[in-house]
């Protein structure tokens, strides 16, 4: 034990004589491991933010466009819908034998960068995300009536609100719209609990609040002189932007799309959401690979230096290494040395960078939140990071061998 512990003392002696050069491996070592942890942390936390956003829906259906597109923009709220599904057609789905649920989901307004969902008390009570977790309240219950909305957790967290608050909605989903339905103020009554998927980053009213602020409107612009008062109009929704389909058989999946995707009314289309997933995996499967190999490349180079230190110090401590092969030290003795400065160089260096990452991590969440709807969590380590971290520990023991070996050749006595 006390041979070992000499070896490492002196490993750290000698890379606190050679400070500059240290420094500057240290340096490029840190920039590879945290390029290279960010990546594939950002990898596994897409992956698993996508996957978990909607659970236990068996079809997504909507106006006739890409199959990508109708995820995006019912699911995660990325993106336009290029058309809308008139309010009778999500009737017929409704009544259709082999629907068990539906919940109707209605775009198109925000409030402070946030977007507005329309929808029904359905929502709440067949939504699922993650491993079918239905979604629970921190305080109060779901809209009742035509003028109440219920929050997401990042909505309340960042602009602050409680029970019984009021907001108004704006026009569009522009950050600052001067389109405002100022005249329909809605009343908070319930603030969902978190949940890490979109469903945090909305605000969520009932299909009759949607028509009531858009009754005197026509083609984005409000028209004073067809204001009606949301108790005496008529707040049927015309019609919606998508719809969540729950199936009382699995084995009627494929049947139900297909009578969706003929429906002769009009234009319709109905995905499943898994196979689209998987879709949209393989089409940004390049990407995470180039990516990886990229920061793999940027490790490599990282690891050279290390490398290139060391066979350069070699000139330098040839007379220490002279006197310790005088003195008895044996072959393994010499790769023992370099391994523990190497190594050192490469545990600080790790050290260093998880550290930054976590930083990186708290200081770009809110931004991730706003934009994607998505949380980054602060646990770097995961499985593939410990396999990373683990490959290259081995890297450097075995790139070790080379600068031991040219030493013990040089300094035979």
């Amino acid at each position: 034990m006390s041979g070992r512990l000499l070896i490492l003392k002196t490993a750290w002696r000698s890379l606190r004589y050679r400070q500059a050069a240290v420094a500057m491996t240290l340096l490029s070592i840190t920039v590879s491991i945290f390029v290279l942890l960010g990546v594939e942390h950002l990898r596994q936390q897409a992956r698993e933010h996508f996957t978990s956003t909607v659970s236990g829906v068996d079809l997504i259906a909507g106006a006739r466009t890409g199959q990508l597109n109708l995820l995006l923009y019912s699911v995660f709220r990325i993106g336009t819908p290029t058309n809308n599904l008139s309010w009778s057609s999500v009737q017929a789905l409704d009544t259709h034998p082999d629907v068990a649920w539906l919940i109707p989901i209605s775009l198109g307004d925000s409030h402070r960068g946030y977007r507005v969902v329309g929808t029904d008390q359905r929502f709440f009570e067949h939504f699922r995300y993650g491993q079918k977790r239905p979604l629970t309240f921190t305080a109060g219950q779901p809209f009742a009536a035509v003028m109440e909305v219920v929050v997401g957790a990042e909505v309340a967290a960042r602009l602050g609100y409680q029970l019984g608050d009021t907001l108004t909605l704006s026009h569009g989903i522009a950050t600052h719209s001067f389109a405002e339905h100022s005249e329909h103020p809605f009343t908070v009554t319930g603030i969902l609990a978190p949940t890490g998927t979109p469903v945090d980053n909305a605000l969520y009213v009932s299909l009759a609040g949607i028509e009531a602020i858009h009754q005197n409107w026509q083609g984005g612009v409000a028209l004073p002189h067809l204001r009606a008062r949301p108790s005496t109009a008529d707040l049927t929704p015309k019609s919606v932007t998508a719809v969540m389909l729950g199936l009382n058989s699995k084995l009627a999946t494929f049947k139900v799309q297909r009578w969706i995707n003929d429906y002769p009314q009009e234009a319709l289309m109905a995905i499943l959401p898994g196979v689209v997933l998987v879709e949209l995996w393989q089409m940004t499967g390049a990407m995470e690979r180039i990516l990886l190999v990229i920061s793999a490349l940027i490790f490599v180079a990282a690891l050279c230096g290390v490398m290139a230190m060391l066979l350069s110090s070699m000139r330098e401590r040839r007379q220490e290494l002279r006197i310790l092969r005088t003195l008895g030290a044996s072959p393994l003795t010499l790769y023992l040395l370099l391994c523990c400065e190497a190594l050192l160089i490469l545990l600080m260096g790790m050290a260093v960078a998880i550290t930054l990452l976590v930083i990186a991590v708290a200081v770009v969440n809110a931004q991730f939140a706003a934009i994607l709807g998505m949380s980054l969590s602060f646990n770097i380590l995961g499985q593939s990071s410990w396999l990373i971290l683990g490959a290259m520990v081995l890297s450097v023991v075995l790139l070790s061998l080379i600068p031991a070996w040219r030493a013990f050749r040089e300094l035979r006595v």
